[in-house]
């Protein structure tokens, strides 16, 4: 269940498995582990070596130990194979820039390029790799190299791609997600395979084998909430008008000594403002709103000075259009004058937060009744 899976190369006897998803990272390691070795580890012909380094003089050496094995021989014969794992001294940081340890990883590097001896393979699995370095562009010229990193939730889009991930994943399972218990389950198990993979395993034992369609209250029994799925939650719970709900997580927060400025900020403003900007464009640009491909592609071939007020990506590649898609069926259900008396309330309570004594937890409250007292129906 790769987040993003890229094989370069196909040498059989050095195999590298590298990502910053370190669980599929070690997961995969370990499946290939067990096939180059056929499953039969014995402890006395595969050597696994631990390459998590305290220090750049522990790096060498642990480098020095996998040059020492590959040139061992197995002391009955037949092939081996040698497991540099969980290598933590290869990214661009203080140990992986150290000379001692750029030492090492040359010495290892020259081993391998001078070849292995017949019936010896070599398997490296690391996180962190600076592909700059000289020792990365011989492994993906030399070696079969599969890489896993986890997906960017910092960029526009993100869910769609964990979605695809988790549709994989469910498959193979033989599951089916409703939609909204889908994008529940997005937001709540994140970006990580292994908790992707944790977190549906769960979902097939309780459903059992007569019902396999996950529901949006199975993910809620099962799946538990991080804070970013808090955040998510409340400003979904807001823009449906289910008051309850969201007065209800909004009380959790504050009994978890989640400070009410920050609900306001994290989860009630964002929240109106992307109801406010989807039912404006959804007024003067017609954007149609069917699909996620066809509404990004007609807000972001808008004039610059049209474009100019909508959130943009970090990177500067173009307006950062999900969240406001995702707003776009409930600001149906609202018209535009509503939101800007939604607009202006919420302003003066986040000053109430701020500026005076009044107690936080009603000043929240009352602004999520004002809020879902501005819904006019589906239009």
């Amino acid at each position: 269940m790769a987040a993003k899976k890229k094989v370069l190369s196909g040498n059989t006897n050095v195999h590298v498995v590298v990502g910053s998803d370190d669980g599929l990272v070690r997961e995969e390691a370990l499946t290939l582990y067990n096939e180059l070795t056929g499953g039969n580890d014995d402890g006395f012909t595969h050597e696994t070596i631990d390459g998590n380094a305290d220090n750049s003089e522990s790096a060498y050496q642990l480098c020095s130990s996998a040059v020492q094995s590959l040139m061992t021989m197995p002391m009955f014969g037949g092939d081996k194979v040698v497991w540099l794992r969980n290598v933590n001294f290869l990214g661009d940081d203080v140990t992986g820039r150290a000379q001692r340890t750029e030492a090492g990883v040359e010495l290892l590097r020259g081993t391998l390029e001078k070849g292995l001896p017949d019936g010896i393979k070599f398997l490296l699995s690391a996180d962190k790799v600076d592909k700059r370095r000289a020792f990365w562009k011989f492994l993906t010229a030399n070696a079969s190299v599969s890489s896993h990193d986890k997906i960017d939730v910092s960029r526009d889009g993100w869910q769609d791609q964990v979605a695809h991930v988790v549709e994989g994943r469910a498959k193979e399972l033989g599951l089916g997600f409703e939609h909204d218990a889908m994008e529940l389950f997005v937001m709540l198990a994140g970006e990580q395979s292994k908790q992707i993979a944790n977190e549906l395993e769960k979902l097939d034992l309780y459903l059992g084998t007569e019902r396999r369609t996950v529901t949006e209250e199975d993910v809620r029994a099962l799946v538990p909430l991080s804070r970013a799925a808090v955040v998510f939650e409340t400003g979904k719970a807001i823009q449906m008008g289910n008051v309850a709900r969201a007065i209800q997580l909004v009380d959790e927060q504050l009994e978890a000594e989640e400070s009410a400025i920050g609900i306001m900020r994290a989860s009630i403003i964002n929240t109106v403002r992307n109801l406010y900007m989807a039912r404006l464009i959804l007024d003067k640009f017609k954007a149609p709103a069917g699909n996620y491909g066809a509404f990004a592609g007609a807000l972001n071939k808008l004039p610059a000075a049209d474009r100019a007020w909508l959130p943009q990506k970090k990177d500067g590649s173009g307006v950062n259009v999900f969240p406001i898609f995702l707003a776009v069926q409930n600001a149906r259900n609202f018209d535009l004058a509503g939101l800007q008396h939604v607009m202006e309330q919420t302003q003066k309570a986040d000053q109430a937060l701020v500026t005076t004594g009044l107690d936080h937890r009603l000043v929240l409250h009352r602004l999520i009744a004002e809020i879902a007292a501005a819904r006019v129906g589906k239009r």
